[in-house]
């Protein structure tokens, strides 16, 4: 049976953050124009919310008050009734819109400011245009072909095999176990995604450094979040995922709740601007496929596969 959710996960992204209080202080201000000036919508929406919103930090008047509390309530709407679902469509990661309009639109008023001024300013232009280029491919957010290999386990994460270690002991499973380290650089997709299709029995958040995710010393020492997952078909199969913050990389976003069925390669969270998410798996019930230095796509790389028993 899963256990219960750590208190200091209150939120999916749990190391808050400076967009993040921006955010919320925005969602503030519209749930407050909303009940003011949209009653009629506010009331429509009730109607065909559900679920319950009992453990949310505030309101639920509509699916955008659901972008940082969905793993603490059962509130939802059907896909029919959400009329923000287009941003599903969107080719960048929905956590990290909210960053990207307060990077970019800036950038592009600064880009757009100096083309007009004409002369050098001109040229300087490029400065703005760059970064606005780069903060837009930090957040993309590519489709990706999942693999209908019954017996594949698929990559958590974009970027590079950093080692593949073979651990003596490893509680979750009570036995050995071998760690896929995963390098991710601010140029890699920071979406990361489900291994298999699984259940979440546990998990936990630990705060802590934001140190470089090439010292050795970041898997011990730094803000990361864990999670333990159960085989649906097999539950005697078990696997974990850990997404682990760096120097540039400080806020983990992780959407999962406890009990929560995810599919293979299905989206739960990102790491926003990268660092380093591993993958641990029971020796004995899996071969490793992964290399170190292998570069890898999150939900299409397969990195082992369950052998027979």
């Amino acid at each position: 049976m899963p256990v219960p959710i750590p208190d200091n996960i209150r939120s999916v992204q749990p190391g808050g953050g400076r967009c993040y209080q921006i955010e919320l202080a925005w969602g503030r201000m519209r749930r407050w124009y909303l009940k003011r000036f949209r009653s009629g919508y506010v009331r429509r929406m009730a109607e065909l919310r559900r679920g319950s919103a009992d453990g949310a930090p505030h309101e639920i008047l509509d699916p955008r008050d659901l972008k940082y509390c969905c793993n603490l309530c059962t509130a939802f709407w059907e896909l029919q009734d959400d009329p923000f679902r287009w941003r599903e469509r969107l080719p960048f990661a929905r956590w990290g819109l909210a960053e990207l309009q307060l990077f970019g639109w800036p950038l592009l008023l600064m880009t757009i400011g100096l083309c007009v001024s004409g002369g050098l300013w001109r040229w300087l232009s490029l400065v703005p245009a760059v970064l606005l280029g780069l903060v837009a491919y930090f957040f993309r957010d590519p489709a990706r072909v999942v693999p209908q290999d019954v017996n594949a386990i698929v990559a958590p994460a974009d970027g590079t095999i950093a080692e593949v270690t073979e651990v003596d002991h490893y509680d979750f499973f009570d036995g050995p176990a071998i760690r896929i380290g995963i390098f991710l650089s601010i140029f890699n997709v920071h979406v990361n995604r489900a291994p298999r299709q699984a259940r979440v029995v546990d998990m936990h958040y630990k705060p802590g450094e934001f140190l470089n995710a090439m010292n050795p010393e970041s898997a011990l020492r730094n803000e990361f979040m864990w999670i333990g997952l159960e085989e649906i078909k097999d539950p005697r199969h078990k696997l974990a995922v850990r997404a682990i913050s760096g120097l540039i990389a400080r806020r983990i976003v992780c959407v999962l709740k406890l009990g929560q069925t995810v599919q293979r390669g299905e989206k739960f969270g990102m790491i926003k601007l990268g660092s380093r998410t591993e993958l641990i798996l029971p020796k004995h019930a899996v071969a490793v496929q992964a290399f170190v230095g292998q570069k890898i796509k999150a939900g299409s790389s397969i990195l082992a596969r369950y052998v027979e028993s």
